[in-house]
């Protein structure tokens, strides 16, 4: 879940993982979305002997149920171009690796590749995506998961009162900020198209979003500390109302909601082809 930006001409990704609020965010993005991406990964067959590329795993929850699903007879390395949130993985390898730049990883070809959250910060998502591909055994599975910000732009769905406002206004703040770095924050909704268009069969795609949990709300703490300076460098906001939106996040008054996160999956035919 680390992510990757290239080219963008600014200071590269806005939440960078070498930053103390990404401990949390991996944790809290875990709570919230690692059912529906398990679910994603039963929906495959992912079993015994298989051979897994976790692409920008961020943490160790995703390739560790992958390890402990794939056994012994099989394969799960997790890469990330900044593995410091990893430790000392147990079951799967890890790997330094940029999947906009770099060839895949060693122990393909696999019989799935997963990216969560990752495509929608790359600058060059084509050649990513070509390369996850490539590494795809012929009937291998890719999953991808990526936000769309632009299907449900709000922190707070019921914007009901000031709280709710200022917390929504801060969100746009946000989502400039991501705009400014080359972030497609349409992208998820893309992500069917793209899987056929890359030459994938049966592809398939839904879409989740909790519209309130504590994850959220620790989700939203953590992000907001992560990019306050950058948002009062900017002006979009100033720090007594980011103060003011983090206690009223603390007094728990708030129904938080993500972006929708949308899943598409697809298979690599058995006759050979070329990605597009």
């Amino acid at each position: 879940m680390a992510r990757h930006t290239h080219g963008t001409g600014d200071e590269g990704y806005l939440l960078d993982n070498r930053q103390v609020e990404a401990g949390e965010r991996f944790t809290a993005l875990s709570q919230l979305f690692d059912p529906s991406t398990f679910r994603h990964f039963e929906t495959v067959g992912v079993a015994e002997g298989w051979r897994c590329w976790e692409a920008g795993a961020g943490g160790t929850a995703v390739p560790a149920w992958l390890a402990q699903r794939v056994g012994s007879a099989g394969h799960v390395v997790a890469t990330d171009i900044d593995t410091s949130w990893m430790g000392r993985a147990a079951g799967f390898a890890v790997l330094r690796h940029d999947v906009a730049t770099e060839a895949p990883p060693p122990g393909g070809p696999f019989d799935l590749v997963h990216a969560r959250l990752v495509l929608v910060h790359v600058a060059d998502r084509d050649r990513a995506l070509r390369s996850m591909v490539e590494a795809l055994r012929p009937g291998g599975w890719l999953i991808v998961e990526d936000a769309d910000p632009a299907l449900q732009p709000r922190i707070c769905p019921e914007e009901y009162g000031p709280a709710q406002e200022l917390a929504n206004r801060l969100r746009r703040g946000f989502r400039a900020l991501l705009q400014q770095r080359g972030a497609d924050l349409a992208y998820g909704r893309k992500l069917p198209r793209t899987l056929r268009e890359a030459g994938l069969a049966d592809v398939e795609a839904d879409a989740y979003f909790p519209i309130t949990s504590p994850a959220c709300a620790v989700l939203e703490e953590a992000t907001v500390r992560q990019v306050r300076d950058r948002l009062v460098a900017a002006g979009l906001a100033t720090h007594e109302e980011i103060e003011r939106h983090l206690a009223n996040i603390a007094a728990g008054g708030l129904d938080l909601a993500t972006s929708p996160m949308v899943s598409a999956w697809g298979r690599r035919p058995q006759a050979a082809h070329t990605a597009r």
